[in-house]
């Protein structure tokens, strides 16, 4: 059985497929000698279409852990160093309508993906979880954290309009048509120095965050409950890198009076695509404007490509990304 554009369909266990056409889900996740937390991550995600695991040049069995737990993985090795180039690199390779971004430190939890998709499925251009909804939570993050984040998150909701609730946390999903508006270089030689361009690092979060708040896009938050890293130690340095996080917001902060981009977004009906909206500028700056309804098809629409409908399965059934049943 194969997905969109005749690609295999990852399962949640060997030989699954999706029991109906969806937009099709890419999960990316960078890991760095995550070797012994991967099982416990690949345990828990449900069917995706493309699993992509980005490797930062591990020293443990990273790799070969992820290809005998899901032999339908693509390793992609990143060309920099840092979180964010890591995650630069995955959305390049990504083939999918819809991105997933998770943690391989057991910190996010897979299961939560259906509630990400069903916000995107709603309207949302980026779905952003957040640690600090009702129903989410953290048993990772310290008392100094915690303070830093709502100081930095505040900081940004006063300069940019938003309404962020939570800035700093690395789950999120999006359509595709956003990836032009996040700016990432994934191309780049490694520098001299600590090998990383800016955006590279943890601040990654942060600028996905502004530059879709720049962008219009519209932002759902889903709440979402942050765990321990399971194995292992985080990379992650409280004080340099929220100096990165401060940096980044001031960076960002001047650019944004920039001209938005034209975002191409895809519009659904039901589980078919119905065409290809072209945003303007106009648009992305006020996501309160018209945009293509559902079932309707306007001028403005292009007919999008047909999908084609999987089989009906004949096995017994497994959660999928969507919620649903998948055979195995």
């Amino acid at each position: 059985m194969t997905g969109d554009a005749g690609r295999p369909t990852v399962a949640a266990k060997k030989g699954s497929v999706i029991t109906s056409a969806r937009p099709s889900v890419t999960v990316v996740v960078p890991a760095l000698n995550e070797a012994r937390n991967l099982p416990h991550v690949f345990a828990k995600l449900p069917a995706v279409d493309e699993l992509i695991l980005v490797d930062g040049r591990s020293s443990d069995d990273t790799i070969a852990v992820a290809q005998r737990l899901r032999p339908e993985v693509r390793v992609v090795r990143q060309n920099r160093k840092g979180k964010g180039n890591a995650l630069a690199c995955g959305f390049a390779a990504a083939t999918s309508d819809i991105i997933v971004m998770i943690d391989a430190d057991g910190s996010t939890d897979p299961a939560e993906i259906p509630r990400f998709l069903a916000a995107l499925r709603a309207g949302a251009d980026f779905v952003k979880g957040s640690r600090f909804l009702a129903a989410g939570g953290s048993a990772d993050i310290t008392r100094s954290r915690s303070l830093g984040n709502g100081g930095l998150n505040l900081l940004v909701n006063l300069l940019y309009g938003t309404r962020y609730t939570d800035l700093c946390y690395g789950y999120n999903a999006f359509w595709r048509h956003c990836l032009p508006v996040f700016e990432l270089d994934a191309t780049s030689p490694r520098p001299a120095g600590d090998g990383r361009l800016w955006g590279d690092g943890f601040e990654i979060e942060t600028l996905l965050n502004l530059r879709v708040a720049r962008a219009g896009l519209k932002v759902a938050e889903v709440p979402s409950y942050e765990h321990r890293r399971i194995h292992g130690e985080s990379n992650l340095n409280a004080v340099k890198d929220g100096l990165r996080v401060l940096r980044t917001i001031a960076r960002e902060y001047v650019k944004r009076r920039g001209p938005a981009p034209v975002i191409a977004s895809r519009t659904w009906a039901g589980d078919q695509p119905i065409g290809i909206h072209e945003r303007s500028p106009a648009e992305s700056a006020h996501p309160s404007l018209p945009r293509p309804s559902i079932p309707g098809r306007p001028a403005s629409v292009r007919p999008g490509p047909a999908r084609p409908t999987p089989a009906r399965p004949s096995a017994r059934s497994t959660p999928s990304a969507w919620g649903e049943k998948v055979s195995s």
